[in-house]
């Protein structure tokens, strides 16, 4: 009969896991921090999905903090490491082959070389033919992700969760997180035709192609309803998801930089990412968590429950069976 594993065999799996599939006992309030408990490496081999975050805030337009969203979410993902994944009941490591990077190192003090970092970083990932996972930082820094994915899979059906539209007048230079998806539309990068905005609150008379799902409407039409749009637009092209936590409702997502009321809830953002299994999905960030805003977690903890349930997505995608119990 095999031995249980003693005291000095546990923990610190970040760094002491040989395998991306293991999966062991941990102390939710001690242990090396990374996503989910993944192993921390940069071999990519046979790897589905690289995590890594992009601590970079300097795009911002209110309240800064959000350099520090990285951390806080790897932070607050412990607890939900500890047991089989919700509602789906499967371990999605059995699934899916996850690792975490570590964080895109960025100098902020040469501005120019911001974009370049960025989209190398993301560069480098995509080249081992894996999906990315990443933690912002300010919204800017998906112009030059989408950048890397674009030159991979051609332009990007982009479902993006937010309070604003981020598509205002842009110069085409400028760093600023309420501009950068007006330039990567207008650089090819994304297919607005195709891609959907859920959650908007504030105005911009110009919609810039996309469809947008605001946040009342999709308080009186429901969830399914816009599901059906955004997947009716994307059909089969390359997806990214990018989820601005100020998407949700200030009650749900204190900790971000340009909070709006009346916004999503978190659970309405979980059934949204759950409902995304049929669709191409090649990336995720999460962005604008700023902890120094937050209060007792709760901006992080939704982060971090948005990205496991998109990781849950896709473990069922490559046939992780659901084994839920309780009425769904």
């Amino acid at each position: 009969m095999a031995q249980p594993p003693t005291n000095d065999q546990l923990g610190d799996q970040a760094f002491r896991a040989e395998s991306n599939n293991e999966r062991w006992l941990e102390m939710t309030y001690g242990g090396a921090l990374s996503f989910l408990r993944r192993r921390y490496t940069r071999d990519l081999t046979d790897v589905d999905v690289a995590v890594s975050g992009i601590p970079y805030d300097a795009a911002v337009t209110y309240r800064p903090g959000c350099r520090l969203g990285p951390r806080a979410i790897r932070a607050a993902s412990v607890q939900l490491s500890e047991l089989d994944a919700f509602p789906y009941g499967f371990d999605p490591f059995k699934t899916l082959s996850v690792v975490d990077v570590g964080d895109c190192m960025i100098n902020p003090h040469h501005p120019d070389t911001v974009v370049d970092s960025i989209t190398e970083h993301t560069r480098r990932l995509l080249d081992a033919n894996v999906r990315t996972l990443t933690f912002g930082g300010d919204h800017f820094v998906t112009y030059p992700i989408l950048k890397a994915h674009a030159e991979k899979h051609g332009p990007i059906a982009l479902v993006q969760f937010d309070a604003h539209c981020d598509t205002w007048v842009d110069d085409g230079t400028r760093m600023d997180h309420g501009t950068m998806f007006a330039r990567a539309v207008n650089d090819g990068l994304v297919d607005a035709s195709a891609s959907t905005q859920l959650g908007l609150r504030t105005y911009n008379d110009h919609d810039a192609g996309f469809e947008i799902l605001t946040s009342p409407w999709v308080h009186r039409n429901g969830i399914d309803k816009a599901l059906e749009i955004i997947i009716e637009r994307a059909a089969d092209k390359p997806v990214y998801v990018s989820f601005d936590v100020d998407g949700l409702d200030p009650a749900f997502a204190p900790g971000t930089g340009t909070p709006v009321s009346g916004g999503l809830a978190s659970w309405q953002a979980l059934e949204f990412i759950r409902g995304l299994t049929p669709l191409n999905l090649v990336g995720m960030d999460v962005v604008e968590v700023s902890p120094p805003y937050d209060h007792a977690e709760i901006t992080a903890l939704a982060a971090a429950t948005v990205a496991h349930d998109w990781l849950c997505v896709l473990a069922q995608q490559l046939g992780a069976k659901t084994n839920s119990i309780g009425r769904l």
